[in-house]
């Protein structure tokens, strides 16, 4: 029977070898990884560091993570210390960065590791797999990386560089197993943690989505996709449906202090445990509750305009109204000053929302 390490082929091994030896050189510098030059001498990522930022890079580009991880790191400089911070607090630290259900499981993993396993976390991927919110990627990201278990580490950078070295022209989702058993065959058991950030890398800076640079590469000679004129037909995806369109009315009440009433929504499902102005429900329906009669007070409400954000599954519109008003002491919510917005767990859609009412109430959004 054959051992692990002649389970690569020399092939196999000779791309891996060219990527590390291109990875080496031309590694990018980023707050949550240690050097080649710290690997190759046997130092290990910190694994707190690596999970968080694989959390918070899903669906996230490396621009938009950075700020928000070292952020979280100067609040909670370990799994421990983010364990015991109020839900409040890491929703709001959150806040911006998108797909909320993460920092509600970023919250519960860290709460697991350091009630669990004595604030360490485990070092392979099943048991990886074990913990809130961490999945296939995570798991195997975190093993590899900071661990240096051969995993097959795959992502969306990792899919396409993958796609185009071999050619795989079954749409995604179904080539999925395909990729990944490429990946697993090419990852070396000597540095699997640099081979797998090594192919991040290439996807994010050389092998991109359009017009990649082939003549940098150091798959040039050996990518079944260059070689036939093709690179950018790959990889191949399953056609995109067209995103439903949901409506809804959103009000913004400002008193003459400049306070602004503000709820928290339910925990669970979309947005959840975050804080917004009251809303309507959003519904497919036409008529579904998207005029001031729907308003969460009587009042003279004027309609500011119209906001539209995209999320993953469907498209929103709501139609804003804003008030100028004294407290309503039975209002469903608190009332919050203006010029303390930018500390609340506001998303990025709410933020829109009040910037249409109150132009001046944010730095950016």
């Amino acid at each position: 029977m054959d051992s692990p390490a002649d389970m690569h082929s020399t092939a196999d091994t000779s791309l891996s070898n060219k990527l590390l030896s291109w990875y080496d050189r031309h590694h990018r510098e980023l707050p949550w990884r240690i050097t080649p030059r710290e690997s190759l001498a046997g130092k290990r990522a910190d694994p707190y560091h690596i999970w968080l930022s694989e959390v918070m890079l899903q669906q996230t580009t490396v621009q938009a993570v950075k700020p928000y991880f070292l952020k979280f790191l100067a609040k909670w400089p370990t799994v421990g210390d983010l364990a015991a911070a109020p839900n409040e607090d890491v929703m709001a630290a959150w806040a911006g960065l998108g797909y909320y259900a993460r920092a509600r499981n970023l919250k519960k993993c860290a709460e697991t590791v350091a009630k669990e396993h004595d604030g360490t976390f485990p070092d392979t991927e099943e048991g990886l797999r074990g913990l809130p919110g961490i999945g296939d990627y995570t798991s195997a990201a975190v093993a590899a990386i900071a661990f240096n278990r051969p995993a097959a580490v795959m992502d969306g950078n990792v899919e396409r560089v993958i796609s185009r070295l071999y050619a795989i022209s079954d749409p995604l989702p179904g080539s999925k197993p395909l990729m990944k058993a490429r990946v697993k065959e090419l990852t070396p058991l000597g540095r699997p943690g640099d081979f797998a950030q090594a192919m991040m890398d290439l996807g994010a800076t050389i092998c991109t989505p359009k017009r990649p640079a082939c003549a940098l590469c150091p798959f040039n000679a050996d990518c079944l996709a260059l070689k036939a004129h093709d690179p950018e037909h790959f990889p191949v995806k399953a056609a995109k449906k067209e995103k439903p369109i949901r409506q809804g009315a959103a009000f913004v009440a400002v008193t003459s202090d400049g306070e602004i009433l503000l709820r928290r929504r339910v925990e669970s499902g979309l947005l959840g445990g975050m804080t917004e102005v009251p809303t309507t429900a959003w519904t497919a329906r036409l008529d579904g509750g998207t005029t001031e009669e729907h308003a969460p007070f009587p009042g003279e409400w004027h309609q500011a305009g119209v906001v539209t954000h995209v999320f993953t599954h469907f498209e929103l519109r709501l139609t804003v109204y804003r008030t100028k008003t004294q407290k309503q002491p039975d209002a469903d919510g608190w009332w919050e000053k203006a010029d303390n917005l930018e500390a609340q767990a506001l998303p990025t859609v709410m933020k829109k929302v009040i910037a249409t009412a109150l132009p001046n109430a944010f730095k950016s959004i």
